[in-house]
């Protein structure tokens, strides 16, 4: 393989942004930080890294990680988030297909491993969560709306599962699970009714309750634990945010 660029963005990651860099800094040719605008520490710690740190206003998940991409100076990039980082087997598959000629039609995912409250939740939908993170920026580019974005690519390419996880430090607390659900379905209510979408009260039920029957009985999120319970709950509860939302927007048009 050509030489890798890891490309990350940012917005005030102090308290993840080292445990990343830590993790690709042996798998990483140069590494990319786009900032927006952060007013912690990650600057300074990204310093410590020689990592190249640009700081550029917030325009949006798919603009902004598309504008990281075209300052990498290699053609294989690897997109990682700030709080993700690699485990070792992870760490070392990439320094295996670094060492071997890769053609142009192949690209390489990996499954995500999220921590939740310090348990790690192998269950509720949100293992294995299957991400293509390694690609050519020549053939690729993120697409989407919003906040789904997805990759979007020239040719069809030749998927390759990597062994190892990707670690994903989500949420430190309860409290952080429930305020990034409620912001985020604000922007995907949003969506919905933008793409014309409506939902009416019955479907706002049985939606969230079928959310929480899905997660927690069929994707076994009860082996989970407490906070398979806890994970499964706010996922439900996040439907019905979305839902009801989306059911106002129409009430106020």
């Amino acid at each position: 393989m050509d030489k890798l660029s890891v490309v990350i963005i940012t917005l005030n990651e102090e308290q993840n942004i080292r445990r990343c860099l830590e993790s690709v800094k042996d798998i990483a040719d140069e590494i990319i930080v786009v900032d927006s605008l952060s007013t912690d520490a990650t600057e300074s710690i990204c310093s410590e890294y020689g990592v190249r740190f640009v700081r550029q206003a917030w325009s949006g998940y798919i603009k902004q990680k598309n504008f990281a991409n075209n300052l990498a100076s290699n053609d294989w990039i690897f997109s990682i988030d700030a709080d993700e980082a690699l485990t070792d087997s992870l760490k070392n598959s990439i320094l295996e297909i670094k060492q071997q000629n890769q053609d142009d039609e192949k690209v390489f995912s990996m499954n995500r491993l999220t921590n939740y409250c310090g348990h790690w939740i192998r269950h509720c939908g949100w293992y294995p969560d299957t991400k293509i993170r390694i690609f050519k920026k020549s053939k690729t580019q993120w697409v989407g709306e919003m906040i789904h974005e997805t990759l979007s690519f020239t040719h069809q390419p030749q998927v390759i599962c990597l062994n190892g996880d990707l670690l994903h430090y989500s949420y430190y607390s309860i409290q952080d699970h429930v305020l990034q659900a409620n912001k985020f379905t604000n922007l995907t209510a949003q969506e919905s009714f933008n793409k014309g979408k409506k939902m009416g009260i019955c479907g706002i039920y049985f939606k969230t309750i079928w959310k929480f029957i899905c997660d927690y009985c069929f994707k076994l999120g009860f082996l989970d634990g407490y906070y398979g319970f806890v994970v499964c709950k706010i996922s439900a509860f996040a439907t019905f945010l979305k839902y009801t939302k989306l059911h106002e927007l129409n009430k106020k048009q």
